[in-house]
């Protein structure tokens, strides 16, 4: 497929089947490193990496074959928003979205990539994700139906689905491309070593306090998320994305009632529709009507221009 025929393709779903890779992993005055669920890794220099988010969406662990068309650019756009809302708490690894600061890409890759791009400083991950939680939902619903606890977090008897929590809490986990699994603050701690944790445990509750704050003045209830960091020269930066709808779960202020179904505006609109089906949640995964990629893409498209007042850059 050549460059023109991608071109044509990405209005539809860039790279949204699995198999596909963006301009054949090659890229002008850049080198492939990888590619994760959603995005392809690619080294500029030694201080400088580039993120392309692709349409690719997953869920329980699993990429679907078909993307959600304009998801990476919306991806994009809210993270840097957020990236720009949050810097006042904690510095982080963005430092442009512009295709312009890729020089030796041709003009047709710069229109495939326009939008979809971070170019980021190069930092030492911590090998944690910094799941913050609000109110019961997911995993740690099902943790507290199980065991009446949130993992290691003891809560009061009677709560359910979608109840609110005494005080947002942090439940990290292991950071991987398979199925991350649940770590006590002790483990997280041992991990990072007692003072990247403590300073990473700060940011991630502050981080979430902030942003529960910014988005119910716009009518939106953040449930929970997941936030990464990474070490640069002895100090953490907050990296990878931050608060979208692949690693958030966002739900309407209004007529919120715990117990019921929630409305929402991420990708808990693709578990509910996967969990109707007769599927092991293990690849191949099932194929996706068309009708419920518009619903995915028109929501988070909503919540895009909710919070940033405006669409992405190539929409």
């Amino acid at each position: 497929m050549d460059v023109s025929q991608l071109l044509d393709a990405s209005r539809r779903s860039y790279l949204g089947a699995r198999a596909r890779a963006p301009l054949g992993h090659r890229l002008a005055g850049c080198r492939y490193l990888g590619s994760g669920k959603v995005r392809d890794l690619y080294a500029l220099d030694a201080r400088h990496l580039l993120f392309v988010t692709s349409d690719r969406i997953s869920a329980f662990d699993v990429v679907m074959d078909a993307g959600v068309p304009d998801k990476g650019r919306l991806l994009t756009h809210i993270a840097a928003w957020w990236f720009e809302q949050t810097r006042r708490l904690i510095d982080n690894h963005l430092v442009s979205t512009s295709v312009d600061d890729l020089p030796r890409a041709s003009a047709e890759e710069r229109a495939l990539l326009r939008g979809r791009i971070m170019i980021v400083r190069r930092t030492a991950p911590t090998p944690v994700e910094w799941v913050v939680r609000g109110h019961l939902a997911g995993s740690g619903y099902k943790a507290y139906r199980e065991t009446g606890r949130l993992f290691e977090h003891a809560l009061p008897p009677g709560l359910t689905s979608g109840s609110p929590l005494p005080e947002p809490l942090l439940t990290p986990t292991t950071k991987s491309e398979g199925h991350d699994l649940p770590l006590d603050q002790a483990q997280a701690r041992e991990l990072v070593g007692a003072e990247v944790f403590e300073r990473a445990r700060r940011a991630a509750l502050e981080l979430f306090a902030g942003a529960a704050r910014e988005l119910e003045k716009r009518g939106i209830l953040l449930a929970d998320t997941k936030f990464e960091f990474g070490l640069l020269e002895g100090r953490l930066l907050l990296i990878d994305e931050v608060l979208t709808p692949d690693s958030s779960r966002f739900w309407p202020l209004a007529g919120h009632t715990p117990g019921r179904p929630q409305e929402s505006w991420d990708k808990q609109i693709l578990r509910d529709h996967l969990e109707t089906l007769d599927w092991n949640k293990q690849p191949p995964p099932p194929p996706l009507p068309a009708a419920l990629l518009e619903r995915l893409r028109a929501r988070y498209l909503e919540l895009c221009l909710a919070l940033t007042g405006g669409p992405p850059a190539g929409l």
